[in-house]
């Protein structure tokens, strides 16, 4: 059990905290959310610190430039706020919208068996790298697969992804196992 009541597992890391704004303790904060301003209605945020995960209310958040800010409660000048610097931000998986309609969370797709459409098993999805053109699976082989390289497979659904069976732990792929 962590701080706050909150265990690790129960939580889904949806940001983290980059810099600082200001000199009254407002912080420069990334967002994984989709769009990315949808990070401020999950409350509470819980930020890790070490192993723990610590609950915290946002007091203030909004878009500066090509970015967001928050203010975060009892945060109230720059060392403090710098303090929190490369903190995740997690929020309760349940307050999350469920997934469907072909749209998946990363978490749901890392750990995933990939194999190519003639059947040749190309490892397992490892992590998800955003790349602002498409997002990437990253494909680790293993011992029980065609071999052991890793491979950035374009996540391109119906072209290049052509099945995604999260009850099999599989997806299936349209790519030259040679690439």
């Amino acid at each position: 059990m962590t701080s706050g009541g909150q265990q690790s597992s129960e939580l889904e890391v949806v940001g983290r905290i980059l810099g600082v704004h200001g000199v009254q303790g407002w912080v420069k904060v990334f967002s994984h959310t989709d769009p990315r301003e949808n990070l401020q209605h999950y409350q509470p945020w819980h930020l890790k610190q070490g192993r723990q995960w610590k609950p915290v209310k946002v007091t203030g958040f909004r878009p500066q430039g090509k970015g967001l800010i928050a203010r975060l409660e009892g945060i109230t000048d720059r060392n403090m706020a710098a303090a929190l610097v490369g903190q995740d931000i997690g929020v309760p998986r349940d307050l999350l919208p469920q997934s469907g309609g072909g749209e998946f969370y990363w978490r749901d797709l890392i750990g995933l068996r990939v194999f190519e459409s003639g059947g040749a098993d190309l490892g397992k999805v490892a992590k998800m790298l955003e790349t602002g053109a498409n997002d990437v699976l990253v494909v680790r082989g293993d011992s029980n697969s065609l071999d052991r390289r890793e491979r950035l497979i374009p996540w391109l659904p119906d072209d290049v992804v052509t099945e995604v069976n999260l009850a099999e732990g599989h997806l299936t792929v349209d790519w030259d196992p040679d690439f």
